[in-house]
């Protein structure tokens, strides 16, 4: 179902933002935003856990922003969190607290996810097409660059730099002195040597700022007379001894230098400095495309089928060289064990089913490792690799059904009132009822959800013929039995089937 009002929710670093859009055909067009300045990086311990002030601070955002989005469906909104959650140690109690502040689910990103989410929102707003841009996105803890055309990334890299963490690192108390800058602005061109080599062989027509560091500085430099409606680096060189000159952001008496800015502007020059020389930019342009925006249309996407989880999964398949015919067998079964469980569900439309079918999908791509404990190395895989498209959550998700399609169950440390059983009990029987990896047709079944687990009757005559998946399916007992819950598995006779 297509909603007229999408929600996006980016808990950035810095800020918080709330983007509201209205869809029209293919178009999203900006309704209302809201924006705090959290500043969570700030609020990140040297151990990496975010203080009881900052989560606070964050709270009460989200409360602000769920008053927001009170009516709208669970399916229109997508909040994703950045950086600082990525790398706090404590980030999934917090999480918990802070979806039931916004009322709607937080799916933690990977720095090259953000990045292909940013270079989705600023393609949205470039005027030529056909152009090759440089995207660079400084945000509170990290800074993306993508190189990307029409609305296509082509490069993809996230570097854990930011405008607060630099702040905090090289200006503490926001005092600004030239050795310190000159400092922040080496660490950060090492930083970007990693990457710089790749980029500037790839090329680019035109470099693009975005978001609220690259939005600040152009504001400065124009209102100040110090470029013409871009960010030069001439204008950046002027700011930079301002700021030095000043010895404090807040005392530059430059026009433009906003409150909320002044805590964190030092970091983010220093950083847009050192990005100016290591790729040799003398100009450039500013977008309003921002993560948000990306995320709007990444949902928009969803809706007319165009998912790219789903060009994922091919990828993935492709790519570890799965068995497609019997990854089809296992997905197939699976969907018609979940089926007969959850007969109220439209598989089509439904999150679970839909994860279940991509589990199904990738649950051998371990094999391309070693076939001895294939499924460890599925689940390390979907846990840990680049997945475009995928939260954190989303691949926790997969990696968690795939570990468990297969040898004890005991080793998910999944809680024993999880849905999530259901789907492992789908996907774990369908693997085993096609062990034989082979064309015969599968047997008739009938799965049910009893009191503490599950079901699942088979043909007596089938059993008997099948003597080693029936001792397979025995076993399964045991393994049910040691995470505290029930698997029967009860034969009956052909004309019962026939007639059930």
């Amino acid at each position: 179902m297509v909603h007229e009002h999408v929600a996006a929710v980016d808990l950035g670093s810095n800020s918080f933002r709330l983007q509201v859009g209205r869809i029209v055909g293919n178009q999203i067009y900006p309704l209302d935003g809201l924006k705090e300045t959290v500043r969570l990086a700030a609020g990140l311990t040297p151990e990496k856990l975010l203080t009881e002030s900052a989560q606070l601070r964050a709270l009460e955002a989200l409360a602000r922003f769920g008053e927001r989005l009170r009516g709208f469906a669970p399916e229109a909104v997508r909040a994703v969190a950045t950086n600082t959650l990525r790398v706090a140690k404590n980030a999934a109690q917090f999480l918990a607290r802070a979806e039931e502040a916004l009322g709607f689910p937080i799916e933690v990103i990977a720095g090259r996810e953000e990045a292909r989410l940013i270079y989705l929102g600023v393609a949205h707003t470039l005027p030529h097409q056909g152009a090759r841009h440089l995207v660079v996105d400084i945000g509170g803890g990290s800074t993306e660059f993508i190189i990307g055309q029409a609305m296509e990334p082509i490069l993809l890299e996230s570097l854990y730099m930011g405008c607060v963490s630099h702040s905090l690192r090289f200006f503490p108390g926001g005092i600004v002195d030239k050795r310190d800058m000159k400092d922040a602005e080496l660490a950060a061109r090492r930083e970007l040597q990693a990457i710089v080599h790749a980029y500037r062989e790839m090329g680019w027509d035109e470099a693009v700022g975005s978001s609220g560091t690259a939005k600040a500085i152009r504001d400065i430099l124009q209102q100040n007379g110090f470029a013409d409606g871009d960010i030069t680096r001439d204008g950046l060189d002027e700011l930079k001894s301002r700021l030095i000159r000043a010895g404090d952001a807040s005392r530059t008496g430059l026009a433009g230098m906003r409150a909320d800015r002044v805590p964190v502007i030092a970091g983010g020059v220093a950083i847009m400095s050192a990005v100016f020389k290591e790729f040799g930019l003398t100009r450039m342009t500013f977008s309003e495309g921002a993560l948000r925006l990306g995320v709007l249309y990444d949902l928009l996407g969803r809706y007319h089928h165009e998912d790219l989880r789903e060009a994922t999964v091919a990828r993935f398949m492709q790519r570890y060289e799965v068995d497609r015919r019997q990854a089809a067998r296992v997905a197939e079964t699976a969907l018609a064990l979940y089926q007969q469980l959850r007969p109220q569900d439209d598989i089509e439309e439904t999150p679970a089913a839909q994860f279940l079918l991509w589990a199904a999908r990738l649950h051998e791509i371990g094999i391309s490792v070693a076939h001895s404990s294939y499924h460890k190395h599925s689940a390390y895989i979907l846990a840990n690799a680049d997945m475009p498209g995928f939260s954190k959550r989303d691949q926790a998700l997969l990696a968690r059904l795939v570990l468990a399609h297969r040898g004890k169950l005991e080793r998910t440390q999944i809680p024993r009132e999880s849905p999530e059983w259901l789907l492992i009990f789908c996907l774990r029987i369908a693997a085993l009822l096609h062990r034989a990896r082979d064309d015969a047709p599968r047997p008739a079944f009938k799965a049910s959800v009893i009191p503490g687990g599950f079901e699942l009757a088979l043909e007596s005559e089938w059993l008997a013929g099948a003597p080693l998946t029936a001792a397979s399916l025995a076993d399964e007992v045991q393994h049910w039995s040691a995470v505290g819950l029930n698997f029967k598995l009860r034969a009956r006779r052909r004309q019962a089937a026939a007639s059930a």
